[in-house]
């Protein structure tokens, strides 16, 4: 079935109260020791971390959105749950991180949130809320309908004079430790040199959801990650409800090439393939796009293609 722009905004509402639910327990739990379990993941640490508050996080979120699922024939696809494929077969499916920042959480440092979106076969994010309970701001977004902060209509401002801000460049710790990592450090300083950023400002503490949210409170910034042959770069969850808001702001969300996040990939849930790409503006992507073409492009390539 396809759903109207009403089915859409009454959806949405039904996310925002279950995140508002999640972040109440997980904002409560922040305060007490947790224990923290191993589980299959990606080959980063964050992606292979889980605690009981992501499971209970979890349940409060489900227990809200799976009757939804029955009245709009809606397939699910949450974190902590196995991916049982409904999701390439219905018109539309909940991506759902109930958690997402775990390591910052058990950490007790910001850049954790939960994340929902509700996203078409095609790969399309139609709606997304992400919380943060730390500073309790609620972003939200529906296809078509605008971007919100904390209910009230948010709008990107343009900087229009470079001069007096810093270029922001948000990424999670895996980006530290890659091989690349000063290379892309001066490549960037010299991108803030070239445009007349007032300098570099790095943040590097969050999970993929607040890390986006971090670029839009940020602006002008990027939060990016190359493509991999390892498994891993993040999941679908990880970036469809965001993907929503930069959409429906007028910001840039993409892969690394320029194309559509796939966030309906069909032989996997994670996103290393092409890469992801959150820039405040055109200008900003396209000279990242450049770096990667003109740096790493060809290498990564061959490995990704045997």
């Amino acid at each position: 079935m396809q759903l109207s722009s009403n089915d859409l905004k009454y959806l949405c509402e039904i996310a925002i109260s279950a995140a508002l639910q999640a972040g109440a327990i997980i904002r409560e739990k922040s305060a007490v020791s947790v224990a923290v379990q191993s589980k299959k993941g990606g080959e980063s640490l964050a992606s292979q971390v889980v605690t009981e508050v992501d499971l209970m996080s979890q349940d409060i979120i489900l227990k809200s959105l799976i009757p939804t699922c029955k009245e709009f024939d809606l397939a699910l696809l949450s974190e902590e749950q196995t991916d049982d494929g409904v999701r390439l077969q219905k018109d539309y499916f909940w991506s759902i991180d109930p958690l997402d920042g775990t390591l910052p959480f058990i950490e007790k440092t910001a850049g954790y949130a939960v994340s929902i979106a509700l996203v078409s076969r095609s790969g399309r994010p139609m709606l997304g809320v992400i919380y943060d309970p730390v500073e309790q701001t609620l972003y939200h977004a529906v296809n078509g309908q605008g971007a919100f902060r904390n209910k009230k209509a948010w709008i990107l401002k343009p900087s229009t004079d470079l001069a007096k801000h810093p270029l922001t460049v948000v990424s999670d710790r895996s980006f530290v430790q890659q091989s690349y990592y000063s290379k892309i450090i001066n490549e960037l300083e010299t991108i803030v040199t070239d445009m007349g950023y007032n300098g570099l400002k790095l943040i590097q503490i969050g999970g993929a959801a607040m890390n986006a949210c971090w670029v839009l409170e940020n602006n002008p910034g990027c939060y990016f990650k190359f493509p991999k042959t390892q498994s891993g770069g993040g999941s679908l969850w990880d970036y469809a409800a965001t993907a929503c808001v930069f959409n429906e702001i007028g910001a840039v969300v993409s892969d690394i090439h320029g194309n559509e996040l796939d966030l309906n990939r069909e032989d996997s849930s994670f996103m290393n393939h092409h890469g992801i790409l959150y820039c405040g503006t055109d200008e900003l992507s396209s000279w990242i796009q450049s770096l990667y073409r003109r740096e790493y492009a060809i290498k990564n390539e061959k490995l990704l293609n045997g």
